[in-house]
């Protein structure tokens, strides 16, 4: 995409040969090539990476998780860098929308893709209901058209499952990798889904990555071993933009974090709305169980049942250490159990704010969860 005359700031991304989550160097934002500073930020230095290319940024939100000028570069070095991306940026022609990018969601702006679950009173899923008993709202209007509606039990699943292994789960710590095993074993179906695993304490690490092969996804939780602070934000932020947002498929999927955690967040970079943001863009749903243990709901189940009910999914609170097993099931069984409506909705702007969305059952005797909104993609 060709940088034409920018009359804001020039925000400049450097991508790495090989993402390493763990490395951060301190970095400044430049407005242009004379290097005048308008911000900063500042991380740890564990080692140098190694750079591949340098894209512009499409906000400054998206300054938390890159680096952008790597302050151990020489300046001259630095200065030929940023003039080169310039130069041939402006040389090249816009990218055209309908090209063949990798990693870019190819659906129409204008059509809303809503996965959602029915219950009863007693929380039994109701899994027969028609289009016409649904009243939907984009935006507080109807929809100006329903492209598709069906039960989607055999949605493919791209499943993230985040593993708290900070000291503050210690104790408890290889029952909940026991579960978290059994969950992917019994959930994935190889031939259509496929699952990464990702630990966090002070850092995060992706100890496996998207695969449908079982063994490597139950070896890759076997690995993680509790230690340290708590970095859930980053963790969540990550796992959205990086890896579930960039999982390309020619069919729909169903976009979905399995997070063990107590809720706390004592590390993280980036803010609690900013994760929450990036799951409703990346359109997943958030599936929490806590560890905390008990009656008493502190600021960490806080937060598990605000990332939850923001996304669409459900938050768990085990009495007991016996109940994690329980909400595996629970959510294994919801995301065979849910529904799937398109929509093109009245009045769309692709303007990139957010739109509320209200889904009820026609009359109003079951409970419907869903995500409560998205952003509008831009042309």
């Amino acid at each position: 995409m060709g940088l034409g005359n920018p009359r804001g700031p020039l925000l400049l991304q450097v991508i790495e040969t090989q993402y390493q989550p763990q490395i951060f160097s301190e970095a400044r934002r430049f407005t242009d090539i004379g290097n005048r500073v308008i911000g900063s930020s500042v991380h740890r230095v564990i080692e140098r990476p190694k750079i591949k290319e340098i894209q512009p940024l499409e906000s400054k939100r998206e300054l938390h998780f890159t680096i952008i000028i790597l302050m151990r570069l020489p300046a001259f070095v630095l200065c030929l860098i940023v003039f080169c991306v310039c130069l041939g940026a402006q040389q090249q022609p816009p990218a055209s929308v309908n090209g063949d990018q990798p990693n870019k969601i190819t659906t129409s702006v204008d059509v809303v893709n809503v996965v959602f679950t029915v219950t009863d009173d007693d929380g039994r899923f109701v899994k027969d209901l028609t289009r016409d008993q649904f009243r939907i709202l984009d935006n507080n209007r109807p929809p100006k058209e329903i492209t598709s509606f069906e039960p989607q039990t055999g949605l493919p699943l791209r499943v993230g499952l985040l593993v708290d292994a900070s000291n503050s789960i210690r104790d408890r710590f290889k029952f909940e990798q026991q579960a978290a095993t059994d969950f992917l074993q019994q959930m994935l179906n190889p031939d259509s889904d496929k699952a990464l695993v990702l630990s966090f304490d002070e850092q995060y690490e992706l100890v496996q990555d998207f695969t449908n092969d079982i063994d490597k996804l139950s070896a890759g939780v076997r690995k993680i071993s509790p230690g340290g602070s708590t970095a859930l934000w980053d963790a969540v932020y990550y796992t959205c933009r990086e890896k579930l947002m960039k999982e390309g498929s020619s069919n729909p999927v169903r976009r979905v974090i399995v997070l063990i955690s107590d809720g706390s967040d004592t590390q993280s970079h980036v803010y609690k709305q900013e994760a929450i943001d990036m799951a409703q863009r990346a359109e997943v749903a958030i599936y929490t169980i806590s560890t905390g243990l008990g009656f008493e709901r502190g600021e960490g189940d806080h937060n598990l049942k605000l990332l939850a009910d923001a996304t669409g999914g459900q938050a768990f609170f085990p009495l007991k250490i016996d109940d994690v097993e329980s909400a595996f099931v629970r959510i294994q069984h919801e995301l065979r159990s849910q529904y799937s409506i398109s929509y093109k909705p009245d009045n769309f702007v692709p303007n990139g704010q957010y739109r509320t969305i209200s889904i009820k059952t026609m009359p109003e005797s079951f409970k419907v969860r869903a995500k409560r909104g998205y952003y509008a993609r831009k042309q």
